[in-house]
């Protein structure tokens, strides 16, 4: 569903609004770039199988693994900041992917920190604080971006849409094959056309 909320409500919504193409194509590879060298920077400092479900998380890297669910969640949460700015609020399929791609991801996560010995407090304050940033990443977004140019507002939608298609490629694809087996390809193609349905009736 997030491939198609990245196809469908982000990229192309950046190609329309963008004077000059070249802003979106820039935004999308700039996005995709921050992402990775976030995520190998956060991997060296521990934070390496933040939401594995199986309990690969070590309680000692609490702070990388904060800030690796943060980098994951944050282009998101802008993106949310900005469409609230065209006044017909938020794309009803943008958000069901968001949903339902996240509440598994984190359940496994909050699993894998349980059985890494984190304390039932411990993770309920990850949670908060990664609420807490994503909130406030979607204001952000909403305040920085109300006089942008179309140009402007378009590498901001392609950056996350280039980060969010790199988190899935680097985080989600390889445990729902890994953990899922060849079903997992079936289910990425319903998640697809599941998106592809509500963006039509949005």
């Amino acid at each position: 569903m997030l491939i198609s909320a990245v196809a469908y409500e982000l990229f192309l919504e950046a190609q329309g609004l963008a004077e000059d193409r070249r802003s979106a194509a820039v935004g999308l590879f700039a996005g995709s770039v921050t992402f990775y060298v976030g995520d190998v920077l956060i991997d060296r400092m521990g934070g390496e199988g933040r939401k594995s479900m199986v309990g690969g998380q070590a309680a000692g890297v609490a702070l990388a693994i904060v800030l690796g669910i943060v980098l994951d969640g944050i282009p998101e949460s802008f993106v949310v900041g900005i469409d609230l700015l065209s006044g017909e609020g938020v794309s009803a399929a943008f958000i069901a992917a968001v949903f339902i791609s996240n509440v598994p991801e984190a359940a496994a996560a909050t699993s894998g920190l349980a059985k890494a010995g984190w304390a039932r407090g411990r993770i309920y304050g990850l949670w908060a604080s990664v609420t807490a940033v994503a909130g406030l990443s979607a204001a952000v977004g909403n305040g920085l971006m109300g006089d942008a140019s179309p140009d402007a507002i378009a590498f901001v939608l392609s950056f996350a849409a280039g980060a969010i298609l790199t988190m899935l490629a680097d985080t989600m694809m390889p445990e729902a094959f890994e953990k899922g087996g060849k079903a997992a390809g079936l289910l990425t193609t319903f998640g697809f056309a599941t998106a592809v349905l509500i963006s039509s009736l949005d």
